[in-house]
């Protein structure tokens, strides 16, 4: 490689390597020293040259150089067998493993294979299904789950508010090491999971339960698996509000299971500085301050059908516990708390760790007597209130001649002051530190690709490989020529002459091995490039970015990389011009080109024809703080023509702003003064050209103070000073003395003094993947996708392009709104508009048809047009459905009103199928009714029942028609249920069938949908669920009955109410009080009855025109309803026996369809098809809000946890909808496309709190 000169010896250190390329090397690790293998580098390589630290975990930092390695530690036990430690010697071991330290985090995250909680309130992972059962108490489990707050169960959760509020014990199976009201969403912090088998982490594990159970039968215990959850910089639940910040305290806390056949032992582990806050407040009670503390501990649950009360132990029990977590420990290792939680084998409940005193020779490890309570049902072992700085160390445990660290635990409580980061036997060095958000893990992707990633204690930085250089987001190679491209603009006073021109291009070329730097400016006007030609800094910065570099001193482009912006301010004298001038990097090209955009603005002194601009060499001082350089400069320069010689001179004021990264600023200084030498500069204007033109060579090294032209530095090394002989597309690398070899960069070969291009592209040395072409450049390569393919982030890759969105879904389309007209798509982005029914226009514009304009209503009825639809009513003398009306003073038969109900209900438009009352000319039931043209059709008696066994499929007539025999044979399919599985879901009603939508969290699991119950011949609306008995009611409008079904596989539906019914819609069940309410709008009544059909009385039957939907606050004993009664819809409430009728809302709604009450935040809220808007009030009325504004047609919605569910008309589907933002976070579209009505959530506990009865 090398050809002038003699070869490098071993300490003639390339420079820039040690700058960038020996991260984290030890000092003196050129070789082995006989020490030893050497530590593989990251990856798994070996060298034989280097020893490398471990790559951090989470921003550790490498040891110091020269620091020694991490004292070796005997392997771990491995499962299945475990060997007994003496108790001294089992101390010794715990402060080896732990180095004095507190509590670090096992090793988690993505790539160990952990899964992720979705981000939100209130999440689930679901069942986790573990590969072998984990004993809890006496029971062993096969399943867990993991939920947002701080808690792990070995079954579904219930409702946030049923356990996240109230203290232990929970009435279900618990493991908290942190039970509060958290929230992830937003980014506001990652929870991970996973099942472990793997020899070093069970190692780790066994090494913290034996430190806590040295004496006892834990010290034969060797977990075979273990779970690990990790709740990482996770935030407390807070209400959105404009006065107040959000806080930004996070937490970060990890629980492990360890367990084999017969014994399962739990780790909470808090890190230093790990617990920010201590509490939430309760969601019910918001306003209201009062702040919960978190609990910590273990529940067994309700142990039997009676539901009683099962053993529960807490660690916790004030704030003042809940500070002292990661400061105090039962395993004398401070934030380490260790628990004996199962066993095949008799345990009545948890058994804590009990290490925490000072050894003696008596009892080498004792307990934390004055912190455990005695009590066998529930401890709370951190009440007491420890001093932060006040604390009596004992002496060392250790000889004080010894080399090692010394660990001192304090007299008392374990509090002990320790580093955070925790070296473990098995090579892998973790750490935890609040403020590290970013890691390398999740965007090394930010660095260049010549470049690695490095985790510091607050975050990520990258560094550029060896042999090359920049910031580590943008590396270029060593010794390369580079390129800038640009375009200037400016706008000037030449003299008193105004001058403007617009991007004009600018081109730079640099050799970067000399300091060379060539600008040139082509298309200036004339007069404005004389007079800038002394303004050689605006060529001078790319001299400056890539100045040759003297030993320890980098050059611009190593600081800033290709993102920055360089401002500059000259002043000229003795005329005193001022000019600014701006130059805005953006990025490197394809072709690692740098962009640079420039503009100028201000005066300029005028410069005549033909004469020549002399620049002196000269040198600069640069000042170097964090994200900016400056430099203050005074220059001289010459005009001259023949004998003519006139100096002036300016001041300029130079400012380089960059975004440095500072997590590494400590470990990547730059001297706080670097000098610039520009040896040789000249600037020349070619009038034929139209070219203004700067050549400059200068370097980048220390400052000397004093420095004159008359001083004698003494010899130079050529590569510093730039008279080498190496090839411009070179390296030169200094050596001893004026020594020096020539070394061809990246993408080149050759002796050094003379390279030529390597083709990567022809000799296979390119990355390009699949659907990628790779096109040689000089010194590198690019890859170009092929027809259909795209790059992605790595630039080397290429994936198919996706085909052009459906702009009738993407909302690209320019069709009318959706309530006026409907997109069809045609393929690619082709689609045309269709108005829909009631609509008339080219589909973009829709107008409403006035039906009533065309006669559609009976002479004697009054026609009433609405938007897309109209409705027709006979005048008072004649009765009928408005488009037959016939004499009479009498009113509607009962099916006459029947069938106005469900036409007003179809919206006046039923589908073919859809059942409508079939009346004869004397307005009595029809004896055979049909659902519309479907040809499944039944037989009714005079009052509109159906016969029972009368039903009929298609082409087979029913027995009611005259001389017909009723048939022998009539198969019907059994409605039978269809059971659900465990866990929280929505139910929802469509048509003749009740839906099944699992929820995980609040997603919603659209994949397991299924039918729960097909009830055909029915048209179910109004549909809620009783908790305690796990029963579905509904109510069926066409069938004019209230129905209920239990859940229970098998179960068949009951009908409840069959009389006195016109058109049912709302329910709402009070599992409290065993009542149920509906609303009938066709015969406008609001009844109740008990939830067996018995004591069935009217509420309300006046004041009432088209009731629908209706909700109840069970605790409170309070019931809502809505009436959509187009002249004055309104919003109603009344305790539940009828009592304290009120309005509660009558202004600014049209039609509310749907109503439900939130018990997380108490409001009573609404879905309206009229205003099209999500809204909620306070039980008062007062406190109104809008959630969202932009719905399509909601029928009916339901409140659970942070979302809302509703059905809509437009979609036919489920529509989720968060409280908080008010964004549409998803929706479910069932395969049957047709209406949804009624829809409610079912979870696996009733929820609670105390009733208000009315009776």
């Amino acid at each position: 490689m090398g050809v002038d000169g003699p070869a490098r010896p071993p300490d003639g250190a390339n420079q820039r390597q040690l700058r960038r390329g020996a991260i984290g090397r030890r000092a003196g690790s050129g070789t082995n020293g006989g020490a030893g293998r050497p530590r593989p580098r990251p990856g798994g390589q070996r060298s034989s040259a280097r020893t490398w630290w471990p790559r951090p975990r989470l921003g550790v930092e490498p040891p110091p150089a020269g620091s020694p390695p991490p004292a070796p530690l005997p392997p771990p036990s491995m499962p299945g067998r475990a060997l007994p430690v003496p108790a001294p010697l089992l101390l010794a071991l715990r402060c080896l493993l732990l180095g004095g330290a507190a509590a670090a985090l096992l090793p988690y995250g993505a790539s160990r294979g952990d899964r992720r909680l979705p981000d939100g309130d209130d999440e689930s992972s679901g069942a986790v299904r573990l590969r072998r059962p984990l004993p809890f108490y006496e029971k062993r489990f096969g399943q867990l789950f993991v939920r947002t707050n701080g808690i792990i169960s070995t079954q579904d959760f219930p409702r946030e508010t049923q356990y996240v509020d109230d203290d232990f014990p929970t009435d279900f199976p618990a493991i908290a090491p942190f039970l509060s009201d958290i929230d992830t969403s937003g980014g506001k912090g990652t929870i991970y999971y996973r099942e472990d088998d793997s020899p070093e982490v069970l190692g780790q594990v066994t090494h913290l339960i034996h430190a806590g159970f040295p004496s006892t039968a834990a010290a034969a215990f060797a977990p075979t698996h273990a779970f690990i959850t990790t709740w990482e910089n996770v935030a407390a639940y807070e209400e959105v509000s404009r006065s107040l910040e959000p806080s930004k305290k996070v937490n970060t806390f990890q629980a492990v299971l360890a367990y084999d056949d017969s014994d399962t032992y739990a780790l909470f582990l808090y890190p230093p500085d790990g617990l920010q806050f201590f509490g939430t407040r309760p969601k019910e009670s918001y306003n209201v301050q009062l702040e919960l503390p978190a609990r910590v501990g273990f529940s067994r649950g309700e142990t039997d059908y009676l539901k009683r009360e099962g053993p529960y132990y807490s660690v916790t029990s004030n704030e003042q516990s809940v500070k002292n977590l990661y400061q105090t420990s039962n395993s004398g290792i401070p934030g380490v708390w260790a628990f004996h939680i199962g066993s095949t084998s008799q345990l009545d409940n948890v058994m804590p760790a009990k290490v925490g005193e000072k050894p003696s020779e008596e009892r080498s490890l004792g307990t934390l007597a004055s912190t455990l309570s005695s009590s066998p049902t529930e401890q709370n072992v951190l009440d007491a209130d420890y001093p932060d700085e006040i604390i009596d160390y004992a002496e060392p445990f250790y000889d004080e001649n010894e080399d090692d660290d010394i660990v001192y635990l304090p007299m008392g409580p374990t509090v002990v002051r320790r580093p955070s980061v925790l070296t473990c036997a098995f090579g892998a060095v973790f750490t935890y530190n609040p403020s590290s958000k970013e890691t390398c893990e999740w965007n090394h992707s930010q660095c260049s690709q010549h470049a690695f990633c490095t985790d510091y204690a607050t975050g990520f930085c990258c560094h550029c490989l060896p042999k090359f250089y920049g910031n580590g987001r943008h590396c270029l190679p060593e010794g390369a020529v580079h390129r800038l491209n640009g375009k200037v603009s400016g706008n000037l006073l030449v003299g008193q002459t105004p001058v403007r021109f617009s991007a004009v291009d600018l081109h730079a070329y640099i050799v970067a091995n000399d300091g060379r730097a060539y600008t040139a400016i082509s298309h200036i006007p004339q007069l404005a490039a004389r007079a800038l030609m002394p303004l050689t800094p605006i060529g001078g910065l790319f001299g400056w970015l890539f100045a040759l570099e003297k030993p320890g001193y980098e050059n611009g482009f190593s600081i800033t990389g290709a993102k920055f912006t360089h401002n500059l301010k000259v002043t000229f004298y003795p005329g005193q011009e001022t000019v600014q001038i701006t130059q805005t990097a953006d990025d490197l090209g394809p072709e690692n080109h740098l962009s640079i955009k420039t503009h100028i603005q201000g005066q300029v002194p005028f410069i005549p024809e033909n004469f020549t601009v002399h620049i002196a060499p000269y040198k600069e001082l640069y000042h170097y703080s964090h994200s900016a350089v400056t430099s203050t400069a005074h220059r001289q320069y010459s005009l001259t023509l023949g004998r003519i010689n006139r100096t002036f001179a300016y001041q300029l004021h130079q400012n380089i702003t960059y975004q440095d990264c500072a997590p590494a600023r400590q470990r990547w200084a730059v001297p706080a003064v670097q000098q610039l030498s520009v040896d040789r500069v000249f600037a020349l204007y070619s009038d034929g050209e139209r070219v203004l033109r700067y050549a400059i060579l200068q370097s980048q090294g220390p400052a000397r103070i004093g420095d004159s032209p008359c001083d004698d530095p003494g010899p130079v090394n050529p590569c510093y000073d730039g008279t080498h002989a190496c090839d411009t597309t070179a390296r030169c690398q200094p050596g001893a003395g004026l020594a020096y070899t020539c070394e061809c960069t990246a993408g080149y070969r050759g002796d050094g003094r003379d390279c030529v291009d390597v083709d990567e592209c022809a000799e296979s040395f390119h990355r390009c993947g699949h659907g990628s072409v790779c096109i040689n450049s000089p010194g590198s390569y690019r890859c170009e996708c092929l027809s259909g393919y795209q790059l992605v982030v790595d630039r080397h890759s290429c994936v198919p392009i996706p085909p052009p969105s459906n702009p009738c879904e993407d909302g690209r389309h320019t069709c009318a709104s959706t309530d006026r007209a409907r997109c069809v798509h045609h393929g690619g982005g082709s689609f045309s508009c269709v108005c829909l029914a009631g609509y008339t226009g080219n589909g973009h514009n829709c107008s409403d048809v006035d039906e009533c304009a065309e006669g559609r209503c009976h002479q004697a009825a009054t026609c009433s047009n609405t938007p897309g639809s109209f409705s027709c009513r006979c005048e008072p003398g004649y009765h009928g459905d408005g488009i037959q009306c016939t004499p009479g003073k009498g009113s509607w038969t009962m099916c006459e009103r029947w069938r106005q109900s469900l036409l007003e209900h179809y919206g006046g438009s039923p589908r073919e199928d859809q059942y409508v009352p079939h009346c004869d000319a004397l307005g009595n039931f029809h004896p055979l009714q049909c659902h519309g043209n479907s040809g499944h059709c039944w037989c009714v008696d005079e009052s509109g029942r159906e016969v029972q066994g009368t039903r009929s499929e298609p082409g087979v007539p029913p027995p009611c028609l005259p001389s017909l025999a009723p048939p022998t044979v009539r198969p019907s399919p059994r409605p039978d249920v269809t059971p659900p599985a465990t866990g929280t879901f929505l139910l929802y009603a469509q048509g003749q069938q009740i839906g099944y939508l699992p929820l995980n969290g609040t997603r919603l699991q659209k994949e397991a949908a299924k039918t729960l119950l097909s009830l055909h011949g029915s048209i179910v609306v109004g549909l809620d669920y009783d908790c305690r008995e796990e029963m579905v009611y509904w109510t069926d409008v066409a069938g004019r009955t209230v129905n209920r079904a239990s859940l229970e596989p098998g179960a068949e539906p009951e009908t409840i109410i069959n009389s006195g019914l016109m058109s049912p819609e709302g329910l709402a069940v009070d599992h409290f009080r065993r009542t149920m309410f509906w609303t009938d709008s066709g015969l406008d009544k609001i009844e109740r009855a008990r939830l067996d059909g018995s004591e069935r009385r009217v509420l309300f039957d006046a004041d009432l025109v088209n009731p629908r939907a209706i909700a109840v606050d069970a605790v409170r004993g309070n019931l809502y309803w809505t009436d959509w009664n187009r002249e004055a819809p309104k919003i109603e409430t009344s305790t539940v026996d009828g009592a304290n009728r009120r309005i509660l809302v009558n202004k600014d709604i049209g039609l509310p369809n749907g109503l439900t009450f939130d018990p997380f935040s108490k409001l009573i809220c609404w879905a309206d098809a009229g205003t099209k808007k999500l809204e909620c009030t306070l039980p008062d009325g007062t406190g109104r809000r809008v959630v969202q504004n932009n719905l399509n047609y909601p029928f009916s919605i339901v409140s659970y946890a942070n979302h809302f569910y509703h059905t809509d008309w437009r979609r036919d589907g489920v529509i989720a909808v968060n409280k908080d933002s008010g964004l549409l976070t998803d929706e479910y579209l069932p395969e049957q496309r047709s209406h949804l009505y009624g829809i409610t959530a079912v979870y696996p506990y009733c929820p609670g709190g105390k009733v208000h009865l009315v009776y």
